[in-house]
């Protein structure tokens, strides 16, 4: 099992995702086939929950709390809290498509 997630790995992850949506057969074999570096179909579930639960707190609570997630997508390029709460918004959007 390889615990540890490169920048790298979280990019090719997020766009397996997006490619392989919830009504691919294997998808979870093939994120863990496209991210590479070792990582099992169980590793790319935990990372996805991790995700996840990243997403949903990052929605309820308007973007305040840092995230267990390093996602590469996340919006630093503004520091005005509506541009960053519009960010995750569509991001928790995005990714619950994916459930």
């Amino acid at each position: 099992m390889s615990s540890s997630w490169t920048t790298k790995q979280n990019k090719v992850f997020e766009r397996a995702l997006a490619i392989y949506d919830r009504d691919t057969p294997d998808r979870w074999q093939n994120v863990a086939r496209a991210v590479g570096g070792g990582k099992s179909v169980d590793d790319v579930k935990r990372h996805y929950e991790k995700l996840i639960k990243d997403v949903d707190r990052i929605d309820s609570t308007g973007g305040h709390q840092g995230s267990h997630y390093n996602s590469s997508n996340a919006s630093s390029s503004s520091s005005s809290s509506n541009s960053r709460g519009s960010a995750n918004e569509d991001q928790r959007r995005r990714y619950h498509n994916f459930q």
